[in-house]
């Protein structure tokens, strides 16, 4: 029943056709069994695992790849080779693939166990009545129809409308569906409001949320998925990961290189078809072969293998970093997102706020005799903690607070007027509370205030255990009296008593609203003397002026304070004795800002990054939040900056746009306007991160970009979110943010040298082929650049420092690409100086070394018809390894090279010098080492088809490769022009760009 908040008691149970005395008959709830369904969370079908495992191999360049592993092994086969010649390109290309569907498939299970873990807020048992006896049955036996009883302490089982009040209040804390800071007060009249949210369904108890005051009974109205909490589920699950910035980009180049590779190959073959029936291929057939296996090399060669490798790698090492700034990264791709975030939706509660109410003002009257008539004191201390001081209205540190009447009298009245528990949890080092959040704020207090009688208190406090000093001072005032009678709190009189003994002597505390207490107060207590005197009507007007200015402009929740001596041996107390209080004092609790937020906020404001605080709070009390935290700052009218819930549903479309590009503040929300807001602005082109804690944040968490948890928050909600704040602290995400930048910054970096290198890779064979040279790098030489000498390099460029004024600039765009058109040029210009030089150290081996045949050009190219003429060299000279071996060392020094172009995008080496990241030196120092062993050790040697070269050869390797440092200083000298780019991009229509680079 959809409607039931706005129904009456009766029409709701004999829409269920109950009787509130019997409950439901055993054949009724066989009847709503079969009807309503069984009252759990349903199992979602999960993906199988076969399923998920192919899904990561779904990707164009992965299948280019699998094919030509697959190619290459049939090829091989074909050509006779047996043993590990055959299967080593194929297992390695497999291998690295494995291994990248490894992370695949882990990621997408792990996403799915916040689904799983709703099931953590179902309720175990419920009391429940039929056929007119109670009895405690599984909560999962509920039906729609069935009444059940619930108290404090209880979670509840189901959606449930109230039917009937068994004490003088039932409050319920349902935060973790609404995010509201204080426990709600339940009632069993109607709802009239139109488009309701579930703040507004006062007679709903909400599956999952805790009763925290009273008894009640209440007929279930939903189960399963048909309750607050099966909604939430149902979000999630229509809810679809969103791609990462860097991956749509990533995809979208590589459609564009697998398109070039394919094109590349099919014309390599095609060119080559006159040279099919040469000699030396003995045959047509295997000519094509020949050269089908050179379009496969090329293939291997275009691809850079190591790329998706590499990016896990440089986020993995970026997560570590993360993790010592308290941001735990539970998704990898989530890292470079952090970078391009425009707007961030933070929740209130428990993010911004501590989620701790804490009082922070108190008001006194001073004297009847000189103005000012009140005393104003302010509370330092945003938790649970008893750690804090008083404050007196000249801002200077009350050394003893006892010793104030006024004050003494408050912490009395606090700790016996109270029903609450705070102590210590050593295993979670913190302050838990059991009871209202209002009235363990005065638990608080009276820690703060301290003990009369002796100098050294406040230092005799500190030396006691943390769990000792929890309740120390609240002990001591309940050890001192009596509790004999208690009034509890009623909804007409908005107040309650306890009456209390000390010393033959009974005294009554009370404490309320404050509009309530005061109306029943006759007399004052003076912080002066302590004297007791008439209540005027001038301070009565006073003392409500300083309410309405807590309440008003400064959105306290306030308490009231008074007491009354009652009559000697007076053992009950009765509402008639609610009168002729005393007033003691006014005290101010709010759930206060977190220290660190508000120069977070201005982070994020010089960052370019806009903040949307987001609440199911009240407006008038978020937006005070606004104006403490920095987020109004600069506003005096927040008209158009600050929304409810309806009000926003109820705009125009175009007003709607322009409220989003405006909007600090969104209260009066439940789950689905989370994750309405993030679509929206998600539509709008802005990268969203989503902040929360509660099982309410978990369908906007996923939605997000970037779904950022605290800590402390719910199972639920870590497990939606891409990044989890160990700190539960909003300034964390700034310095995420920062690093987020950095890590996306090298990140271009390493792909521009690993682009810049494959196309080296690919001019190289290509020009070979197409001049009809010999093969120059067969493919397990080409698979062994890939990996190692260029991964290991490409790793260490993610070390690289980030800017120093990486968080005064604006997020980069979205479609920003990350090789532009420039940059394109500039890379294409690098590839083919790379492929050209490893091209040159094959001919120079051929035509100029004096260990080599010393043929010419004409005879190099013509090496197909060798056998078919008279040579003074033997034709198996083609196929002596040294050519090839000098070849691929041209390209792994080339490259190595090359990676010191890429400590800066534009920058010179002169500087920025290679010793600003040792981790990049180690790794060529590293790389070449490797190299040299596979040269110079025999069986690598032999796998690698390389062999040893002489120092005269290495001097050649030193001299084509240097070179790619000065051509790369120049383009980098253009690009810090600003008209540098304008020329080259002349010589390129914007058709043979990627579409990224188009794009940009």
């Amino acid at each position: 029943m959809e409607d039931a908040y706005a129904k009456s008691v009766s029409e709701v149970l004999q829409a269920f056709g109950v009787d509130r005395t019997k409950g439901l008959s055993d054949s009724q709830v066989e009847q709503h069994a079969s009807l309503y369904g069984k009252n759990v969370l349903p199992q979602e079908e999960s993906t199988p695992f076969w399923k998920l495992v192919l899904k990561q191999f779904d990707d164009l360049l992965v299948k280019i790849l699998i094919a030509a592993a697959v190619v290459s092994f049939l090829l091989a086969r074909l050509n006779g080779e047996t043993g590990l010649t055959a299967f080593l390109e194929p297992s390695v290309i497999f291998m690295i693939l494995a291994a990248n569907a490894a992370v695949g498939v882990i990621t997408e299970t792990n996403a799915e166990k916040a689904l799983e873990e709703l099931r953590a807020y179902q309720a175990d048992v419920a009391t429940v009545l039929r056929n007119g006896c109670f009895s405690i049955l599984p909560a999962t036996e509920l039906v729609p129809g069935d009444i059940v009883e619930v108290g404090v302490g209880c979670k509840v089982p189901a959606d449930m409308r109230m039917v009937e009040m068994l004490s003088h209040q039932l409050r319920v804390d349902q935060a973790i569906l609404t995010g509201e800071s204080c426990s709600v007060a339940k009632e069993l009249d109607s709802t009239s409001a139109m488009n309701a949210v579930y703040q507004d369904k006062t007679n709903i108890l909400f599956s999952g949320t805790v009763v925290v005051a009273g008894r009640a009974r209440a007929v279930v109205i939903g189960v399963g998925s048909n309750t607050a909490m099966g909604s939430i589920r149902d979000a999630m699950l229509r809810t679809e990961d969103e791609v990462t910035p860097l991956k749509k980009k990533l995809d979208e180049f590589g459609t564009f290189l697998a398109k070039v590779i394919a094109g590349i190959c099919l014309l390599v073959w095609v060119v080559n078809i006159g040279h099919f029936r040469d000699p030396s291929h003995g045959g047509f057939l295997r000519g094509a072969i020949h050269y089908f296996k050179v379009a496969v090399a090329l293939a291997v060669a275009a691809i850079p293998e190591g790329l998706p490798a590499v990016v896990t790698t440089c986020l993995a090492l970026g997560t570590k970093r993360m993790a010592r700034l308290n941001a735990i990264v539970r998704s990898l791709p989530s890292v470079e997102t952090l970078g391009c975030t425009t707007v961030i939706c933070s929740d209130k509660t428990g993010t911004l706020t501590t989620n701790m109410m804490s009082v922070s003002k108190v008001c006194v009257v001073r004297s009847v005799h000189q103005r000012p008539i009140t005393d104003e004191y302010s509370i330092s201390g945003t938790t649970f903690a008893p750690d804090g001081f008083i404050y007196d209205a000249s801002e200077n540190q009350l050394e003893f607070p006892p010793q104030s009447p006024c004050l003494l009298h408050i912490a009395m009245c606090s700790a016996l007027c109270n029903e609450s528990t705070l102590q210590y949890n050593p295993d979670k080092k913190s302050y838990e509370k059991i009871g209202e959040s209002t009235e363990v704020a005065l638990r608080v207090l009276v820690e703060k205030v301290g003990l009369p009688g002796f100098d050294s208190m406040p230092s005799a406090l500190n030396m006691l255990t943390k769990h000792e000093r929890a309740s120390y001072c609240n002990h001591y005032w309940e050890n001192q009296f009596r509790k004999i009678s208690v009034l509890d709190f009623s909804r007409d009189r908005k107040m309650m008593s306890v009456l209390c003994s000390r010393k033959q002597q009974e005294i009554m505390f009370s404490k309320g609203a404050p509009e309530s207490v005061m109306a029943r107060c006759t007399h004052i207590l003076c912080n002066d003397d302590g004297s007791s005197v008439p209540l005027t009507m001038d301070i009565r007007n006073e003392l409500e002026a300083r309410f309405q200015s807590f309440a008003g402009k400064d959105t306290l929740r306030c308490l009231a304070l008074a007491l009354k001596r009652m009559p000697e041996g007076q053992q009950s107390l009765s509402y008639n004795d609610e009168a002729n209080l005393t007033f003691i004092g006014l005290v101010g609790m709010l759930d206060p800002p977190r220290d660190e937020v508000h120069s977070a906020i201005h982070s994020c404001m010089s960052a370019g990054i806009r903040v949307i605080v987001v609440t199911g709070d009240n407006k008038s009390t978020a937006e005070s939040l606004c104006r403490q935290i920095g987020a109004f700052e600069h506003l005096d009218d927040f008209t158009g900056y600050s929304y409810t819930a309806s009000e926003f549903e109820g705009l125009p479309p175009l007003e709607r746009a322009n409220a989003l590009r405006r909007m600090v503040l969104f209260s009066r929300v439940e789950p689905s306007h989370k994750k309405m807001l993030v679509e929206a602005l998600q539509s709008h082109n802005e990268v969203v991160a989503m902040t929360g804690d509660g099982v309410n944040d978990a369908p906007a968490l996923k939605k997000a970009d970037i779904g950022i948890a605290m800590g402390s928050g719910t199972a639920v909600a870590k497990s939606a979110s891409d990044m989890v704040l160990a700190d539960d602290n909003f300034a964390t995400i700034v310095a995420a943010v920062a690093e987020g930048r950095a890590i996306y910054n090298n990140t271009k970096q390493f792909i521009r040298y690993m682009i810049s290198s494959n196309i080296g890779e690919v001019v190289c064979i290509f020009v070979a082929a197409v001049l009809g040279m010999p093969d120059t790098l067969v493919p397990v030489q080409l698979l062994w650049v890939n990996l190692v000498t260029d991964g290991l390099p490409a790793t260490a460029i993610g070390f690289n420092k980030p800017d120093g004024n990486i968080m005064a600039v604006k997020p980069r765009k979205v479609n920003e690409a990350v090789v532009s058109g420039w940059l394109f040029f500039r890379y294409l210009v690098i590839g083919a100086y790379v492929g050209l030089a490893t091209i040159a150290g094959f001919v120079w081996w051929f035509v100029y070394s004096e260990d080599g045949p010393r043929l010419s050009y004409s005879e190099l190219i013509n090496f197909d018809s060798c056998s078919t003429r008279q040579t003074s060299y033997p034709c198996s000279i083609f196929e002596d390894r040294h050519p090839s071996t000098v070849s691929m060392t041209v390209l792994v020094v080339v490259e190595m090279f090359n990676a010191l172009n890429n400590l800066s995008e534009n920058q010179s080496l002169r500087v920025i010098h290679p010793w600003s990241n040792l981790w990049l030196v180690g790794s060529i120092i590293l790389t070449m080492l490797l190299h040299i062993a596979v040269l110079y050790t025999e069986p690598l040697s032999a796998l690698f088809s390389v062999s040893p070269l002489t120092l005269a050869e290495w001097k050649v390797v030193l001299y084509l490769s240097f070179p790619v440092i000065l051509i790369d200083e120049v383009l980098k000298f253009f690009s810090r022009r600003p008209r540098a780019w304008s020329f080259p991009l002349r010589l390129w229509r914007r058709e043979m760009l990627p579409k990224e680079a188009r794009d940009n």
